[in-house]
Parts: structure tokens; sequence; C-alpha cells
């Protein structure tokens, strides 16, 4: 079941270190697992683990570099959560347009 869960985006993204690896990566072109840690309070093995889950659900690749992988952002199976996003934003927007609505009828 847990194996199930590291493959799924919503479950990749739900921890904060994971949501800061990514923005990490989203600003570079790939860094190597060094560079990582060191924005962390961490241990390479623990930034290590969530990079794993992060594969796993498809948002990093990795590259052997000589000694060394470096990791890259795949943003593509963000697009899901985005799509979630916009169908709330939209439900939102429309149900606070129909109270503002109702707000001015009434006066």
């Amino acid at each position: 079941m847990e194996d199930d869960q590291s493959r799924d985006v919503y479950s990749a993204i739900a921890d904060p270190t994971r949501r800061a690896l990514l923005r990490l990566l989203a600003g570079a072109e790939e860094l190597p697992l060094n560079e990582l840690t060191a924005h962390f309070q961490m241990g390479r093995t623990a930034v290590s683990k969530h990079l794993t889950i992060l594969k796993d659900a498809g948002l990093v690749t990795s590259r052997k570099a000589g000694r060394e992988t470096r990791y890259r952002l795949h943003a593509a199976p963000l697009r899901e959560v985005e799509d979630w996003v916009s169908f709330y934003r939209k439900f939102w927007t429309e149900r606070m347009s129909l109270l503002n609505q109702l707000l001015q009828e009434e006066e």
C-alpha cells in the first residue's frame, strides 16, 4: 500500500520537505544530492528518501554524472493537481459571485 501512495502525486507533494525540493529543482536545470541536502536540516539519506518518493510519482528524474546523482524537476504530473485546484477555484468564484449578487439584491 505504501508503494501505491509513493506513486501518487498528491501524496508526494503532501510533505513540506518534498514541496521545498520541487521548488529548489524548479529554479535550476538540475542539482546534485549534496547541494539539495545543504538546504535542509537532515542528512543525505533522508533527502534521498524524499527524492525517491518524488521519483516514484514521476515528479523528479535523476541521472548519474560521475560519482554523483543529479536531479531534475519533471513537472508534467503536477498538471493533475492544477486541474483539480482549477475546478475548485471556479467553484468558489461562482459561489462568491452568487453571494455577492444576493447581497446586492438585499440592499
